[in-house]
């Protein structure tokens, strides 16, 4: 079996820490022989962020630094950019957008061939070049 690496995007790598998707956190503790986890350095940037502008309890700050520490975050690239600006490209001309933060989370899953991890339904519109899975299908789609 081919190695499939995931890359968990800003919101489930939060649905998972914050225990709203039950089956998102079951299925990153039983990932399949070949098959491992990463977030993007932009993912991890997003993460430490919340913690910043938020209140938040001692116990959750050092659970999301046990996160941190035990996933595989990827730093950003030269392959990464350039695929976000072939991506940035194709997509203004057909008309479709992304987020400025979820156009480079997007790039960086394609340069390093990972499949992106998402509930997020503005992710489709690079549906054309990135391979899409959900594991918080537990919760509503965002929009």
């Amino acid at each position: 079996m081919a190695a499939v690496r995931f890359m968990l995007d800003t919101n489930t790598a939060s649905y998972i820490l914050r225990g709203l998707s039950p089956r998102g956190r079951k299925r990153m503790a039983n990932l399949r022989e070949g098959e491992d986890v990463c977030i993007s350095a932009i993912t991890e940037a997003e993460i430490r962020y919340g913690l910043a502008k938020r209140a938040v309890k001692a116990e959750f700050r050092v659970e999301v630094e046990r996160f941190l520490d035990a996933i595989d975050v990827l730093p950003w690239s030269s392959d990464a950019a350039r695929v976000y600006a072939s991506l940035r490209a194709d997509l203004e001309k057909a008309g479709r957008t992304l987020s400025n933060l979820d156009m480079l989370i997007a790039s960086h899953a394609v340069a390093s061939r990972c499949t992106l991890v998402t509930n997020d339904r503005a992710f489709q519109n690079a549906a054309h070049v990135l391979k899409i899975v959900s594991w918080a299908d537990d919760l509503p789609l965002r929009t």
